[in-house]
């Protein structure tokens, strides 16, 4: 037991560390190169309760690049335990690796991958031209498609190669069998979580609740003995509280697509590994309700003439617009992620 635990609080310490090293250099390398967003946002989400809320103008000097303090962290946190378990004569030292194709192969390629294509799409945002580099509806689609080619692969190596054939139901003994459907189901699970991604509004939000997201996976995994899991959820979380700790208010710089797409692909990965997907929306509610309240103002503009529901969509830029300061509105969202990812890890443990 006090191994497990030293197995995973030894990686996490060391990602948010690492991440405190790593982060002057790379917000050197940020400003150097001037990696922010060229245009502005679109006219439609320009609207004057907006632009009483946000600077807009700042935003456009702060770099969008941000998760790749995270990423990076997480891969050379994963690679120093992995030497150190290859190079090392102690028993209790090689056991320290927690990169393993059973339990982390997935979700650490996942985080990798995603971070990459996340990351293109920035880079397309700040130094490319055209509809694409304004985030059109059109590039966002393609983005969509993107998540599900790499959400579709994802599902083939559980059904085929880990057996994954259904779902457990919380206090429900046995599962739902989903057969090789549980390939289509992911798709729409990892797109859903995606959706969420529009949380990264705020300076602040997105890190802390993320943070308490990926630290209750953490605790879930523990809980079913996946330590290398645990262990891998934990070195995440560490290396968001990293990022977290410059990106509080102001921010230095943003979270980005480089973030977001990796974190939030991994996220439903890690969802399905721990067996406990059907939770995932009560872990993750802040998630849930940020994309569920631009759903809704879409679906009443649309079907009301015009009508909206909320002031601004997503919620958050909600509370601004009546006038909540925006430290509130961010912690306020922590609170209630720490909240529900306390609840979200009772309920997967008693579950069982």
């Amino acid at each position: 037991m006090l191994l497990n635990l030293v197995k995973i609080s030894a990686p996490t310490a060391f990602a948010f560390f690492l991440g405190l090293l790593l982060t002057p250099i790379a917000t050197h390398f940020f400003y150097k190169y001037k990696m922010w967003k060229k245009y502005s946002r679109s006219v439609s989400a320009s609207t004057t309760e907006f632009s009483k809320i946000h600077n807009e103008q700042e935003e456009l000097k702060t770099p969008r690049v941000g998760g790749m303090i995270i990423w990076v962290s997480v891969l050379v946190t994963t690679l120093v335990f992995f030497l150190i378990s290859v190079f090392s004569s102690s028993p209790d030292t090689e056991k320290m690796n927690f990169f393993s194709r059973s339990q982390t192969l997935i979700p650490f390629f996942t985080l990798l991958l995603g971070s990459l294509i996340g990351l293109w799409d920035d880079l397309i945002q700040i130094y490319g031209n055209g509809i694409f580099a304004r985030d059109d509806k059109s590039w966002r689609a393609w983005k969509a498609m993107l998540v599900g080619l790499l959400s579709l692969l994802i599902g083939i190596w559980f059904f085929y190669k880990l057996g994954m054939t259904g779902i457990h139901f919380p206090f429900v003994s046995g599962e739902i069998y989903l057969g090789i459907l549980i390939i289509p189901f992911f798709i729409i699970v990892a797109l859903a979580t995606f959706s969420g991604g529009v949380i990264d509004g705020i300076d602040g939000l997105s890190g802390g609740v993320l943070a308490s997201i990926f630290a209750a996976y953490s605790a879930i995994a523990f809980a079913n003995n996946q330590i290398d899991l645990a262990a891998f959820s934990g070195v995440i979380t560490g290396a968001i509280l990293a990022f977290l700790w410059f990106n509080i208010p102001p921010a230095r710089f943003y979270m980005g697509e480089t973030g977001i797409m990796g974190l939030t692909i991994t996220l439903a990965t890690m969802a399905f590994l721990t067996d406990s997907v059907l939770i995932l929306p009560i872990v993750a509610l802040p998630l849930v309700i940020t994309s569920g309240s631009v759903i809704l103002q879409m679906l009443s503009r649309k079907l009301r003439n015009g009508k909206r529901i909320f002031k601004l969509a997503p919620i958050h830029h909600h509370f601004e617009a009546l006038g909540w300061p925006t430290y509130k509105v961010t912690m306020r969202f922590w609170v209630l992620s720490v909240v529900f990812a306390i609840i979200g890890i009772i309920l997967a443990i008693i579950s069982r």
